[in-house]
């Protein structure tokens, strides 16, 4: 799995003000988001869950390969086998969750699987969160943007209210792309803002450029 731009967006923008201890990244590749969280953070505890069996072998390769091998753990594991054994309690969960829900047929199962919301539909995903979140905690993901008021309302059916969206675009002149969104337990008016990456090809804008150049050799 290469890194894209979706997963750097998340662990980059997810919030770290309540300074979590515990942290889950729920679907983690190759563990990209869980390493930037690992190094944006002080969390003791970051764990990751991957069922597809070449990503998981990445996944922990990349971990012990790091600086922070002894706060980061994978889990190779479906989320829904997760949620039945564990009653671990994490104050941050992050997830790049897959989202096609037509069939994928890229030549390459992975990456198709990947990218396929069948293996972790939103609802599974937002329920499993709420069962693992802290009373005061975070749950961040990244999804398309007209996933966006569907997925608000599989959160507040499980008690999770948007209190931070971002949506992103490519360009200052393109559709809407995707949307950061962090939920909590707690109900308060979101705070909603833009992100664009590009002003032109390559062009990266001032504000993306802040974001992520802490993760970039060159940026």
């Amino acid at each position: 799995m290469k890194v894209g731009t979706d997963g750097v967006l998340l662990g980059a923008w997810a919030s770290l003000g309540h300074e979590p201890n515990a942290i889950l990244d729920i679907g983690a590749g190759t563990g990209l988001i869980a390493l930037q969280l690992a190094q944006r953070s002080m969390a003791e505890v970051i764990d990751a869950i991957e069922l597809d069996d070449a990503a998981f072998e990445e996944c922990v390769a990349n971990f012990e390969a790091s600086p922070w091998a002894d706060r980061l753990f994978c889990y190779h594991a479906g989320f829904d086998e997760f949620v039945d054994e564990m009653d671990d309690q994490y104050d941050l969960i992050v997830s790049n969750p897959p989202f096609y829900s037509e069939k994928m047929d890229s030549g390459n199962v992975s990456r198709d699987q990947a990218r396929q919301n069948s293996s972790l539909p939103f609802d599974e995903l937002v329920q499993g969160a709420s069962k693992f979140l802290t009373e005061d905690g975070i749950f961040a993901v990244i999804i398309p943007f007209k996933e966006e008021k569907g997925f608000v309302g599989l959160a507040e059916h499980v008690g999770m209210f948007p209190n931070r969206i971002t949506r992103v675009k490519g360009s200052p002149d393109t559709d809407f792309k995707r949307s950061l969104m962090e939920f909590s337990f707690h109900q308060n008016e979101p705070i909603i803002d833009t992100l664009i990456i590009e002003e032109g090809r390559h062009q990266y804008t001032k504000e993306y450029v802040e974001l992520t150049q802490a993760f970039y050799l060159k940026m």
